[in-house]
């Protein structure tokens, strides 16, 4: 029998494999947050109007974000599982699909966005009994920020495409570099347009914007022409372009993965503006406390989204190796450390709580909101914590209708009925609704505890090569010896007495 430190503590070499996933991916989550949190304070200081306006766009611009991303993580289990095995080629054809994929929300994404802008940004501009600020200006701050920002759209798909291939396949540190330079591009022309500084003009919510476009154009430039000049450390990029043909089985198999997965990301980002939505029934202070609390707890949640995509990365990669018995046990590690952390950090955030608002220039309605919000935010960490890591989890082992029921289906069967429930038909106060909402993810978690437990998601879903249209035997630049020890180092996430399957 397991002792509790063999089954939730890994050894010295577990911890260093974890960092070196892990770190670059803090970092970049790290600065572009906190960075964010910088952006929103500055915003903040233009008025309570302008900071709900940019609030609400960027809560419709999160829809397509999420969209985005579920349209390449789909291909991301693949081409994860792809590295894992060896195959270069397979991960050329994982990058075509998410092209494609990215290309079709970005037409649907513009499309609503240019068709529909007013009635998209007044579902959040409601009277009531929270309301602080004129609405009407809030939707002139909203839709000079919206038009603005859809010209980086185009940006932000092509960098997701190259930055999740980059990650998949054990290059962590590129992506974070460019994402440090967009958010350090984005802060100085935020500092110099927004507030009019060095004799440049008062542009306010459109500074905001057009310096998150430039920024999303540095890093889209930054991250194509570093991977492209290092070609020899990334090979799937030879000729990536030379053929945008993905095999006909190859495209079923990732469609047939991938489909639930991509409308899981879709529901899901709908689903929380849905919500959030819902909240702002109670009046634009409601609207302009998430918009602050929901800034902090992003910067406190680095570790949590580092954690989640190390367990995609990591798992899925001894999934692809077929090291299906060290992939769960690896799994079980990961979460504990996930689960324990955010322990600490949901303890930090509380005593902060009441603190971070106090940095912006708004009522003092909103502020105390905001701080009820991250205190409820900081209560439940690690259960959240735990939910995002069983999401990944059920994901590196292709369990897409799984993570679909796991995630859109409570979402939608339970937190939205719930929060239209008690904002609509009754008068709590909507602090109390909120930590109501979030508390129907202990059932969440209930069911994701046994779907592990079960060890049915550990699955290699690669296929043989000549199912998938590719050639039987790699060429040499796709070879990954078996053994590491051919690159003068040990695979630290090996064991020599692996067992291929259970």
């Amino acid at each position: 029998m397991q002792t509790f430190r063999s089954k939730f503590i890994g050894d010295r070499v577990f911890y260093k494999t974890l960092l070196t996933v892990a770190l670059p991916i803090m970092l970049q989550q790290g600065i572009t947050n906190f960075v964010a949190l910088l952006d929103n304070i500055m915003v903040g200081q233009v008025g309570t109007e302008a900071m709900s306006g940019v609030a609400i766009v960027n809560q419709l611009l999160n829809v397509y974000n999420i969209c985005i991303f579920g349209a390449v993580s789909g291909a991301g289990i693949f081409c994860a599982q792809f590295f894992g095995s060896g195959n270069t080629e397979g991960v050329r054809h994982a990058y075509r699909f998410k092209l494609y994929a990215a290309f079709l929300f970005l037409i649907l994404g513009v499309t609503l966005l240019l068709l529909f802008p007013d009635q998209l940004i007044s579902l959040y501009l409601k009277e009531g009994g929270e309301t602080a600020g004129d609405l009407q200006y809030t939707l002139q701050c909203a839709r000079e920020y919206l038009f603005i920002m859809l010209l980086g759209l185009p940006a932000f798909a092509l960098t997701q495409c190259y930055s999740t291939t980059l990650r998949e396949t054990k290059e962590t540190i590129l992506p974070m570099t460019g994402s440090i330079l967009a958010v350090l591009t984005n802060t100085c022309l935020n500092y110099i347009l927004i507030f009019g500084n060095f004799g440049f003009p008062v542009l306010g919510v459109k500074g905001a914007a057009i310096a998150t476009v430039i920024a999303r154009y540095v890093e889209l430039s930054y991250v194509v022409i570093r991977t492209h000049r290092n070609s020899a450390r990334f090979p799937f990029i030879r000729g990536i372009y030379r053929s945008m043909r993905i095999p006909l089985s190859l495209t079923a198999n990732i469609l047939k993965k991938g489909f639930p997965l991509i409308m899981n990301e879709t529901l899901w980002s709908v689903g929380t503006a849905v919500i959030m939505q819902c909240y702002a029934v109670r009046g634009l202070a409601v609207v302009a406390g998430f918009n602050i609390s929901s800034t902090i707890v992003n910067f406190f949640n680095i570790i949590f989204y580092a954690l989640g995509n190390s367990v995609a990365i990591i798992v899925g990669q001894l999934l692809g190796a077929g090291k299906i018995r060290e992939a769960r046990d690896t799994d079980t590690k990961l979460i504990f450390t996930g689960v324990a952390l955010h322990v600490v950090i949901g303890g930090i955030m509380a005593a902060c709580s009441g603190l971070f608002p106090q940095i912006y220039n708004t009522t003092e309605t909103v502020r105390s909101l905001a701080s009820q919000f991250l205190l409820v935010s900081a209560c439940f960490m690690p259960l959240q914590a735990f939910n995002h890591c069983c999401y990944f989890t059920l994901r590196s082992g292709g369990q897409t209708v799984i993570t679909f029921l796991f995630d859109s289906f409570s979402l939608w069967c339970l937190n939205i009925p719930i929060a239209n429930l008690l904002v609509r038909g009754t008068t709590l106060p909507i602090v109390a609704v909120y930590a109501l909402v979030t508390a129907t993810d202990i059932c969440k978690a209930i069911i994701g505890f046994f779907m592990l437990k079960s060890g049915r998601w550990a699955r290699n879903i690669i296929p043989p090569a000549e199912e998938q249209g590719l050639p039987s035997e790699s060429s040499e630049e796709s070879v990954v010896p078996e053994d590491d020890s051919a690159y003068g180092k040990k695979d630290p996430l090996s064991s020599e007495t692996e067992a291929a399957t259970e």
